[in-house]
């Protein structure tokens, strides 16, 4: 049986990291498991993740994704809004979802999808399996002291990646054999920021790293792209980046 047979097996959950514009590399995974014949058997995801996984969970090909996320440019054409909790809103990445989907539930997904946000009331964890799609990607990448709190079900939700970033404990949950996870940040060296969006996503980074490390441990495949000389809001290098998530897939699955 080849390793492709093998893990086809098995009951396979994908898990996408968040980091903004650099979560384009996981239409490169996407497209890399694609090619193999490999079967995702659900899917979670956080921010960024949380959009390109919501996008796949409901059939829509890493290729039509691509061009979704290089049209989509939430972190710098969000409009302002006054609100005692943040300066924008990000309802922009609301919309892209539903241009695509419609405004869909959870429980129409083809693959079974969760998504990791976290109650900035509580400040805890918190997995979104039902209801809205587009809400709960919402809060799952609403970096928060910019984007205003998305609220469902009467909690104020922000960035999931402030209590797991790479979201593998919804997949666990929902019985998965094996777990692939994709790290965006788990090579990155970080660089002088540019704006305003920058210095608050570098001090997040650091603050969410090391829990981050500890998370992954528990995937059975990690995959990690050398993203270092990339901007996180740098929409010019879409297709540089997927193309660095597709080989670091590659290389991963190669070496399996």
């Amino acid at each position: 049986m080849t390793m492709e047979a093998e893990k086809q097996a098995k009951k396979i959950g994908l898990a996408l990291g968040g980091g903004a514009i650099l979560g384009a590399a996981h239409i490169g995974v996407l497209g890399a498991l694609e090619e193999r014949n490999i079967k995702i058997s659900s899917i979670s995801g956080t921010s960024i993740g949380a959009f390109i996984a919501a996008l796949y969970a409901f059939g829509v090909s890493p290729q039509e994704i691509e061009t979704k996320v290089a049209d989509l440019n939430w972190l710098d054409a969000a409009g302002f809004s006054i609100s005692k909790y943040g300066l924008l809103s990000n309802e922009k990445l609301g919309e892209a979802l539903k241009d695509t989907l419609g405004d869909v539930q959870f429980k129409d997904a083809k693959i079974p999808l969760a998504v990791v946000a976290t109650d900035i009331g509580a400040c805890k964890k918190v997995i979104l399996k039902e209801g809205n799609v587009a809400e709960a990607v919402m809060a799952s990448a609403c970096i928060p002291g910019i984007f205003i709190p998305v609220e469902i079900n009467g909690r104020l939700l922000v960035d999931g990646g402030l209590i797991e970033n790479v979201p593998i404990s919804p997949l666990k949950e929902m019985g998965e054999e094996m777990i692939l996870g994709v790290d965006l940040n788990a090579k990155r060296k970080y660089q002088k920021p540019e704006d305003i969006i920058d210095v608050l996503a570098n001090a997040l980074d650091l603050a969410i790293d090391n829990a981050t490390r500890l998370q992954t441990q528990e995937a059975d495949i990690l995959i990690a792209p050398e993203l270092s000389a990339y901007n996180r809001a740098d929409v010019e290098k879409i297709h540089d980046l997927i193309k660095e998530g597709y080989d670091a897939a590659q290389a991963i699955l190669n070496e399996l």
